[in-house]
């Protein structure tokens, strides 16, 4: 039973599980003060202790699972995730909940790159495999729109712990489909493993999201955060000039040289910066603007899980007609448009209806930039080195979410902290304005202490932080636009991945359409015994 749309079934059932964990926790987190009487610090490494070791570890298990085996590592990582999740909802301190979070961001790194990995392994010709990386793209962009739908609905019928306890049934439902149906798959030439490489690889990326993770409490022009981001960048430069020098080294750095490669890359993480910006604020809108429950917060956001999901299928397939150039630039411009509708119109009585439209103009937007960058990304490498590759997109994905919440959440706080300073009565005691200045969800809590303040004024000044963190994440898609108009090319180039092109060809490949191919190197060893 290995027909290739089962096979497909099985692998986005797996990529689903992990991306729905990046958005799902957070609707928790109120309940976690309430019933582990968990801190605001704690409270932000529940979410950041997953993100953290999935982002630092990704480059290294990409990599060992092209030598060890790529269905292997899913299995294992399936196992691992649910394991931790399950021990997650038995948690009765905040401590120990930061650590099962830590040991399933460790699950995911294992089994989110072996996903992609193994559908470019399976589905080889350009157009399927175009066709299958929509979906798994579909798939992620409707599991992060969607984890606040199903978290909401576990915390309204049962405990915190229930968001946790209810991922375990479901791992272990996908490590069984995997193992019963997903065929096996690794690098037939693989060499010993670089252990450096790892070293650094891991170092360097860990070191950056947590310096991201914890800039916006100490200031981005900190000296913490200016050594930071130093320090991650020596680490970088050390990985590097090692795998130039390397016998065997885990990524061959030779491939950002082929823009079909790096300019995709820079899209994805635009494209996730974005996403991530706007998941974060949209949530407090709908909660502390609008009111809604949390469940009713995540129904709301429906437009965005469909359209993104409509927007990654059609965006591949189109790619593939048009080019990747002009479907990637138009998904950039399409999101750019949204935010600055966003901006233009964003208030605390602004209908549905104008929202709705505006999350599907946003989620096409999307769907049409990052699932077409994928499958630019993918096919830029070898066959046999798909794990590193879905590596480094996953990698860009995870760094571009996690600079989206960590910039434009800083944008929001300094500009409604400022208005809000600025409207706030002198009566206030000072206690209660130090609360409400921390972010509106702060200020509603305190409302008993804020009544001389009251709520309209509340409501202003995060709808001017609001306003502009949307101008900035805008800003940011528009850019990205810019840069894939510039550099990204158009179709495949006939020549090998792990190659650099010719300045010529490059331009090329950006102003004419070439002939479909699909990346040279080893052909891959589906079937194999592991």
């Amino acid at each position: 039973m290995r027909s290739k749309p089962v096979i497909l079934v099985a692998l986005l059932l797996a990529a689903f599980l992990v991306n729905l964990d990046t958005t799902m926790v957070n609707v928790a987190l109120p309940a976690l003060v309430r019933e582990l009487g968990a801190t605001t610090t704690q409270l932000q490494w529940v979410v950041d202790a997953y993100n953290l070791v999935f982002a630092a570890l990704l480059l290294t298990f990409g990599s060992l699972s092209d030598r060890f085996g790529r269905k292997r590592m899913l299995l294992a990582g399936l196992v691992v995730f649910g394991a931790a999740s399950l021990a997650g909802g038995f948690c009765t301190t905040p401590a120990q909940l930061i650590a099962a979070r830590a040991v399933m961001g460790l699950g995911a790194a294992m089994t989110f790159p072996a996903t992609l990995s193994l559908i470019s392994n399976v589905f080889t010709e350009r157009r399927e495999r175009a066709r299958a990386i929509g979906l798994w793209g579909a798939t992620a962009g409707v599991a992060i729109a969607t984890g606040p739908i199903a978290g909401g609905w576990l915390l309204e019928h049962y405990s915190w712990a229930a968001i946790f306890i209810a991922m375990a049934p479901v791992a272990a439902a996908a490590a069984v489909f995997v193992a019963l149906v997903v065929p096996a798959s690794k690098d037939p030439g693989a060499a010993a493993v670089d252990v450096p490489g790892l070293v650094l690889s891991s170092a360097a990326m860990a070191l950056l999201v947590f310096t991201i993770i914890e800039a916006p409490a100490y200031g981005w022009s900190s000296g913490r955060s200016v050594a930071g981001f130093a320090a991650s960048a020596v680490l970088l430069a050390a990985f590097i000039v090692w795998e130039r020098r390397a016998a065997h080294p885990m990524l061959e750095v030779r491939l950002f040289a082929n823009m079909r490669f790096s300019a995709a890359s820079g899209v994805v993480t635009v494209a996730f910066f974005t996403l991530f910006g706007f998941i974060f604020l949209i949530t407090l809108y709908f909660q502390f603007v609008r009111g809604y429950s949390p469940l009713s917060t995540g129904v709301r956001l429906l437009p965005v899980a469909v359209s993104v999901g409509i927007g990654s299928v059609a965006g591949t397939q189109l790619a593939v007609r048009a080019g990747t150039k002009l479907i990637v630039t138009t998904g950039l411009v399409a999101m750019a448009a949204f935010y600055g509708w966003a901006a233009a119109t964003i208030s605390a009585t602004l209908a549905y209806g104008i929202i709705a439209a505006q999350m599907v103009l946003y989620g096409l937007g999307l769907g049409l930039s990052s699932a077409p960058a994928t499958e630019s990304i993918m096919g830029a490498i070898p066959r046999a080195k798909a794990g590193v590759g879905s590596a480094i997109n996953d990698s860009t994905r995870l760094v571009g979410g996690t600079l989206g919440v960590a910039v434009i959440g800083s944008v929001y706080a300094s500009v409604y902290a400022s208005r809000l300073s600025a409207a706030m009565p002198a009566a206030v005691p000072a206690s209660a304005a130090a609360i409400a200045r921390q972010s509106i969800g702060a200020a509603y809590a305190a409302a008993g202490q804020l009544a001389a303040l009251g709520h309209p004024a509340l409501g202003h000044a995060f709808l001017r932080g609001l306003t502009i963190g949307a101008l900035v994440a805008g800003g940011v898609a528009a850019a990205g636009a810019v840069l894939a108009a510039l550099f990204l090319p158009a179709q495949p180039s006939t020549s090998t991945a792990y190659q650099a092109e010719p300045a010529g060809q490059a331009h090329d490949s950006q102003t004419r359409t070439r002939p479909s191919t699909t990346a040279t190197g080893p052909r891959p060893e589906i079937g194999r015994p592991e």
